[in-house]
């Protein structure tokens, strides 16, 4: 199957469209084939998938990352619902740094591919969302970090209020991004 990318606003982020066999009984789906995805330029080893699910619209993951040598790349796709996707560059080194995009992703066959280096996050904007997504390093509790989501230098549109934010406790008190010593160059 051959992939569509899109490149989006941020270098080097892209929507993955992967494309789906329709039939009377519905659909069928390859949404991570690695030798397509290395053809198409991707070609980070993913070795875990994380799902998360949100009961309410408006619940807020992130904005999150991970350090070197943990620093991970994501592949993001919802399986059901809708999310206000944000990613932020977070390397030094790039014109973008410090500005962010946003991008609805909803369930379909369109996925999100964040490069390490940026800090992702979304908003949930439907009841009952399933976000999954794939990474290439595992987790680790010693690398991770995040920047507030509500940081105003950011200039993000969210959709929600931040005091009708559905939020962790850690997610409630990360720092700004002028507060954060980036590790990426």
């Amino acid at each position: 199957m051959k992939l569509d990318l899109r490149p989006l606003s941020l270098p080097d982020v892209m929507l993955v469209h992967a494309g789906r066999f329709s039939d009377r009984r519905g659909y069928f789906a390859e949404t991570y084939v690695r030798r397509d995805f290395v053809a198409a330029g991707i070609v980070n080893d993913f070795i875990q998938d994380n799902q998360s699910g949100s009961t309410t619209p408006g619940t807020v993951r992130g904005l999150h990352f991970q350090v070197p040598p943990y620093a991970q790349a994501k592949l993001i796709r919802v399986l059901r619902g809708r999310v206000l996707d944000v990613v932020i560059d977070l390397r030094r080194s790039s014109p973008a740094y410090g500005q962010h995009l946003t991008v609805e992703l909803k369930e379909s066959d369109d996925q999100l591919f964040v490069p390490a280096g940026f800090a992702h996050g979304f908003c949930t904007l439907e009841p009952d969302t399933l976000v999954v997504y794939k990474v290439d390093k595992v987790y680790s509790a010693a690398h991770d970090r995040g920047i507030n989501w509500a940081d105003p230098d950011l200039g993000v549109r969210w959709p929600i209020k931040e005091s009708e934010a559905v939020l962790s406790d850690k997610d409630r008190i990360l720092p700004r991004l002028c507060e954060l010593e980036t590790p990426f160059h």
